[in-house]
């Protein structure tokens, strides 16, 4: 086994995780501290250290909200440890491997996690890279700066940094990629063979990272959970990144908030007094900072990227679970409805009325329905179109999930069970549950090892065939209480919509 792994900056020395035949590293540095004058700059180069860095715990977290002092659904989940260390300098990542020998060349994944990019860590209970190791990966989780840390944006800093203005999460996710292509070796992982992967926010960090064309040849195949939304009414500003300028403006309020006027006083300021003020901020003003259009790291939307090809064309596993992010129109009746249903879909409007699900009314407004599964399915359905198109594989969860909230398949649930990590849940979970996340933490295997999630679950039995998604075959896997199964589910009413939101991403072109 692979204790003691050499690295560009010294010696690391793991610790055998549960499973002896798994060797974990917690707590590598890939930066220096973004502290003092390296608080808002791209991740600068780690010193060097003597002798053998014991990297047996996790580093502590970025700054952000204190966790485990709510009381929502992930305060509950995962987020229960109120006292977990947290520090501004957080640029840390973990490795597991069960590789015996630097020879190995083990398939690799890079883990970005999500949280909206203002909370979140690396070391949630259900990022547990132990089962994935077990089964011939090596995995690494990469920790980044979230909030007014990581994505702040101000016209000091435009000045003077114009090569790293903003985005400052994003780089330390770029950072630590590269310090897996530079390092892994060591840790018997295949540099030529890795894969980036997120969910929520963590896919759109995937989503971003695929259009920097930058990151060209630093990954080979990518995995999104839950990332890629589109509406196909009104556009989500979530989604959209803001400019520079647009984000320089809030940063100067933010300024003016924390009762100063210069990044020299800001750099200055306690990191926690940054970050309680910014959580009041983000309060009153309800705003969040998040990845930035700054021309260097983002050129623009990255939905727009996949629509047209512009991104790293590499192929793509990707979908959502069935209860989350399900929206609809709020329409006062009928006729209000038809009058957006106008403004939305201008001649095909009355096709869009004639649909049952356009016309019935839930709580979340007429023609509901699964933003991030029209994102995925529009975005895979444009890549199909492309020369030479790229695999993408659309999956949709919807088991039944246990507990006395009754919680359905909230968003991020899958975690649990494509980490293989369920028995660190509370939920009383059962062997159908298990049987599943065995199958889709096998599927998640084989695609990162081969790009193709077909193959051998990890019993030993063949697993249900995926099929390719594409404009002619749309294909689906659906991750139900009975295990996998492959389907092709889709509606007259969501192939519409689809249809809608490409011809809007192409400037109203529909095919």
């Amino acid at each position: 086994m692979i204790r003691i792994a050499d690295t560009e900056n010294g010696k690391v020395r793991g610790l055998p995780a549960a499973d002896p035949r798994v060797t974990s590293f917690k707590g590598i540095p890939f930066a220096a501290p973004p502290i003092g004058e390296n608080r808002w700059r791209a991740p600068q180069p780690c010193k060097n250290w003597d002798g053998i860095l014991d990297a047996y715990t996790f580093a502590p977290i970025s700054m952000q909200d204190i966790p485990g002092i709510g009381t929502d659904i992930y305060c509950r989940e995962w987020h229960v440890d109120p006292d977990i260390p947290m520090s501004e300098d957080c640029l840390y990542l973990n490795v597991w491997t069960n590789a015996k020998s630097t020879d190995d060349k083990l398939p690799v994944l890079v883990w970005f996690f999500g949280g909206g990019y203002q909370w979140g860590y690396t070391s949630e209970m259900e990022f547990d890279g132990e089962r994935l190791a077990r089964q011939g990966v090596v995995v690494v989780t990469v920790n980044y700066r979230l909030g007014a840390f990581g994505f702040l944006a101000h016209p000091e800093l435009s000045a003077a940094q114009p090569d790293a203005p903003c985005n400052f999460g994003s780089l330390d996710q770029q950072e630590g990629l590269r310090w897996v292509k530079r390092n892994i070796a060591s840790f018997g992982g295949d540099p030529n063979n890795i894969t980036i992967a997120g969910q929520s926010a963590g896919g759109g960090s995937v989503l971003a990272q695929m259009a920097c064309k930058a990151n060209e040849g630093d990954f080979n195949k990518a995995v999104i959970f839950s990332g890629m939304f589109r509406s196909p009414y009104e556009p989500n500003p979530f989604f959209i990144p803001r400019s520079l300028e647009q984000a320089g403006k809030l940063g100067e309020e933010f300024f003016s908030f924390m009762g100063i006027s210069s990044l020299e006083e800001a750099r200055k300021l306690d990191a926690r007094f940054i970050r309680d003020k910014y959580s009041e901020f983000r309060g009153a003003k309800n705003v969040m900072f998040c990845i930035v259009r700054d021309g260097k790291f983002c050129m623009g939307d990255a939905m727009k990227a996949f629509y047209s090809g512009e991104r790293i064309r590499v192929p793509v596993m990707a979908g959502n679970t069935g209860d989350e992010f399900v929206d609809g129109i709020s329409a006062e009746n009928i006729d209000d409805l038809r009058n957006k249903a106008k403004k939305y879909f201008g001649n095909n409007a009355d096709k869009f009325l004639s649909f049952n699900e356009a016309v019935n009314k839930t709580a979340c407004g007429y023609a509901a329905v699964s933003h991030p599964e029209i994102g995925v399915k529009s975005a895979f359905i444009s890549e199909s179109r492309l020369e030479c198109p790229r695999d993408c594989y659309y999956y949709r969860f919807m088991p039944d999930i246990p507990g006395d909230d009754h919680p359905g398949t909230f968003h991020s649930v899958d975690l649990w069970f494509f980490f293989e990590t369920l028995a660190k849940c509370t939920r009383p979970y059962s062997g159908r549950h298990y049987d599943l996340a065995r199958q889709m933490s096998s599927y998640w295997i084989n695609f990162i090892k081969t790009g193709d999630p077909n193959g051998m679950d990890s019993n030993g039995e063949p697993l249900p065939h995926w099929d390719n998604y594409t404009d002619k075959n749309r294909a689906e896997m659906l991750f139900t209480s009975d295990g996998a199964k492959p389907a092709e589910t889709e509606s007259e009413f969501t192939s519409f919509l689809i249809k809608e939101t490409i011809g809007r991403e192409n400037g109203g072109i529909t095919k």
